[in-house]
């Protein structure tokens, strides 16, 4: 690990829909965010975001095998990541307590980190067993997010002006005054010129898929809309956010290569078929925690 002053104290971590959840459960879930974002402390800056993700993964790891419940990872850092440790399938937990489905991001954004950019977070999300979504393999995932003003008005099928226009009737926001976030990614030149043309306020992020969902679905952020192809992992853990918050998400499958589209026909995913945030996570009672790290 590398040499490193003392650093200032984490900022404050957020914890969503803790009401019902065992007091000492809700403790250790957002100890485990917590202890994840100290572990990566050490590596921000120094352009190594491998280290920086093991260092986050085994600190929640470790707390969440203590944990009093009997939690399944859902959706984990182990097949696209190859970690491993919280794995797909994983068992966590001392076994006492509630049956819980457990979707994990130690560490969302590692290049953030790897470069001290802000934007980097540590986040989990728990719900009772058998209530998250498995996408099968499949990695990616067109997403439109926002707030309660978006609930019967978002159309996934429509295109971003479109969107932007019901929005804006919706909420009352001018057009102009709305901003959306879209990572900054080549997939994404064409939905930011558009938007840029109807005049909304882009804000590009390098990564960070789980902190702009979240942010779009509260109503006193700065971000009024999050579209985009981003992760499917982290589509699922931001649902089960975007739930707790009572705001609004849409969700198609969008397999980036041939060996991706193959494999979830295999696995009898309709790439069609639009997901709401009930159809990733199908229990209201989620309770979601994020510590920020950059």
């Amino acid at each position: 690990m590398p040499q490193h002053r003392p650093f200032a104290p984490l900022p404050e971590s957020t914890v969503i829909g803790a009401e019902g959840w065992p007091a000492g459960l809700v403790a250790a879930v957002r100890a485990s965010t917590e202890a994840a974002a100290r572990a990566t402390l050490p590596w921000v800056g120094r352009g190594d975001k491998i280290n920086a993700d093991q260092a986050a993964v085994a600190a929640m790891r470790a707390v969440l095998l203590t944990a009093p419940f009997r939690g399944t990872v859902v959706i984990g850092e182990g097949e696209k990541d190859q970690a491993p440790m919280l794995a797909n399938g994983e068992q966590l937990g001392t076994g006492n307590g509630p049956d819980c489905d457990i979707a994990v991001d130690p560490l969302d954004g590692t290049t953030l980190v790897a470069r001290n950019l802000p934007g980097a977070v540590c986040v989990i999300a728990i719900s009772p067993r058998g209530t998250m979504f498995d996408p099968a393999g499949v990695f990616y995932m067109e997403k439109l997010i926002s707030g309660p003003a978006g609930h019967g008005v978002l159309d996934l099928h429509a295109s971003a002006t479109r969107n932007l226009r019901a929005f804006s009737l919706a909420s009352g926001i001018p057009e102009t005054a709305l901003t959306v976030a879209v990572l900054d990614k080549p997939r994404h030149v064409e939905l930011i010129r558009e938007l840029g043309c109807a005049g909304a306020r882009v804000l590009r992020t390098a990564e960070g898929d789980v902190s702009t969902a979240i942010a779009a679905a509260s109503t006193d952020a700065a971000i009024d809309l999050s579209m985009g192809i981003g992760g499917t992992p982290e589509g699922v853990i931001a649902a089960c956010a975007v739930r707790a918050l009572g705001g609004v998400m849409l969700g198609r499958m969008a397999p980036q290569s041939e060996p991706e589209e193959r494999g979830a026909r295999a696995a009898g995913l309709d790439l069609t078929r639009i997901y709401d945030a009930a159809d990733l996570v199908a229990s209201k009672h989620v309770l979601f925690a994020s510590s920020p790290v950059t």
